[in-house]
């Protein structure tokens, strides 16, 4: 069989028009106008410094042990690794829509043989045939279908990476205010301790004086009702400490256990102000702002994928084989034949303008969403400057509570002994006292939780 040869014209023409530049359906992407305020309400550093959230958490943090904690929870935690598997889905996503840019091409291989018959007593001769085709098909490119399909599967790889950072800056804050929670506990502990140690001094004292007849039995069951509460206090805060040291084990992508101390958190260094910067610079630090955006690049390339349907649909396709009974015969005959096919959408009950509708409405969504994103960053930001300034004067009032306790609780200790009052002015300063203490606790752990809320609100921890 005589192979017909393609003309050289035809060949060339047809690769022309495959490589020649087509236009691209949809509309190009543009950030929307967004309306940023001058300065966070609630900062009170000036908004030129240097933000805390182009910081990094190594710097931040000043407990090296809180640090290694961190460390860690990025290596081990579940949802970080989660999160670097989505990337991974996808860009496997991005490759596949990346293909149908390019043309498909199949091969086929046939060997076949038959075992020769005998008749007549001889054995016939031993027949094969052996096949070899392909196929080609390419669908072009023409009205720019494929590469806004690719522009959002690469917008898609972008949202999946900045997902991954948001969940970063979510962990660096998570375990600082856990690690924050479980040191202000063993405060309360401390507290409790120390508490339960003059109680039972002041419990030994009243019995002797009840021995000598100086006081009533009554005030030692009153003394010994303020021993086991403290008792009682100790053993709750003991079942939080260990509940905590399980959450934050899981959190670090561990088993539960019990957890490393580093400073005090009395120790914690906190500054008196917090450098927020400028408001406009949120929009990039933002790794939640960053993945809205992306999104919105993804809605509005698929906009493009939805109008090329109303164009034709212009594809290349191509075939080609050889066959022979001998291998040396092989190349020496076969068939080809290359053309190309245009598709054109004519009637389909309006999917093609719903569809195209449905992405326009997504597109519109997504810019919704940034938007509101963005806004509620702001109130993030402002909430977390304010509640900090705010806690810090709480915390300082709450140390002069303190203060003033303690002097009252020396006071009536003295007044009892002295046979001035009796022994329930004890017990109710002893008692204003604790919870003044527990009180001041709980202020020192609100305040060091605020400062690393307000490193997460301004997009702090995933730089490193």
């Amino acid at each position: 069989m005589r192979t017909p040869s393609l003309p050289f014209r035809s060949i060339v023409v047809l690769a022309a028009f495959a490589a020649a530049p087509a236009c691209v359906t949809g509309p190009n992407y543009k950030r929307p106008p967004v309306a940023t305020p001058g300065e966070f309400r609630g900062g009170a550093a000036a908004p030129d410094a240097v933000s805390i959230g182009d910081q990094t958490w190594t710097t931040v943090f000043d407990d090296e042990v809180l640090r290694q904690l961190i460390d860690t929870a990025l290596k081990q935690n579940y949802d970080l690794r989660i999160a670097a598997s989505r990337i991974e889905q996808a860009a496997a996503q991005y490759g596949i829509a990346r293909a149908d840019k390019y043309p498909t091409v199949t091969g086929q291989a046939n060997v076949q043989g038959t075992q020769g018959s005998i008749i007549d007593g001889e054995r016939l001769p031993l027949a094969g045939l052996i096949q070899l085709g392909g196929a080609l098909s390419w669908e072009l490119d023409f009205w720019g279908k494929f590469r806004r399909a690719t522009e959002a599967a690469r917008a898609e790889i972008a949202v999946s990476e900045w997902g991954r950072r948001a969940i970063i800056t979510t962990l660096v804050s998570q375990v600082g205010t856990l690690y924050y929670d479980l040191r202000a506990l063993d405060l309360e502990l401390e507290i409790a301790q120390r508490t339960l140690a003059s109680r039972e001094e002041s419990l030994r004292l009243t019995e002797i004086r009840e021995r000598g007849g100086a006081a009533p039995l009554v005030d030692v069951r009153q003394a010994e009702q303020l021993v086991y509460s403290a008792r009682g206090s100790i053993i709750d805060t003991q079942r939080r400490i260990e509940q905590s040291e399980n959450g934050l084990s899981v959190l670090l992508g561990l088993n539960p256990g019990p957890i490393a101390r580093g400073k005090p958190l009395t120790e914690q260094a906190v500054p008196p102000t917090v450098p927020d910067g400028l408001p406009s610079t949120i929009l990039e630090r933002r790794p939640d702002i960053q993945a809205a955006e992306q999104s919105m690049v993804a809605a509005n390339a698929r906009i493009g994928v939805a109008k090329a349907a109303y164009f034709p649909q212009i594809s290349l396709t191509g075939s080609g084989g050889v066959a022979s009974t001998a291998l040396s015969d092989l190349f020496t005959a076969g068939a080809w034949s290359l053309g190309a096919n245009l598709v054109q959408p004519i009637f389909n009950a309006g999917r093609n303008r719903s569809q195209v509708a449905l992405a326009e409405a997504r597109r519109e969504e997504s810019e919704l969403v940034y938007q509101q994103t963005i806004q509620q960053a702001f109130r993030e930001v402002s909430d977390a400057l304010v509640g900090y300034r705010r806690l810090r004067e709480f915390r300082e009032a709450q140390q002069q509570v303190v203060i003033a306790a303690q002097d009252s609780r020396r006071l009536a200790d003295l007044r009892y002994r002295g046979g001035a009052t009796s022994y329930l002015e004890v017990i109710d300063s002893d008692t204003r006292l604790f919870i003044a203490e527990l009180a001041l606790a709980e202020a020192q752990l609100a305040e060091r939780a605020a400062y690393v809320e307000i490193y997460r609100a301004l997009g702090g921890g995933w730089k490193s």
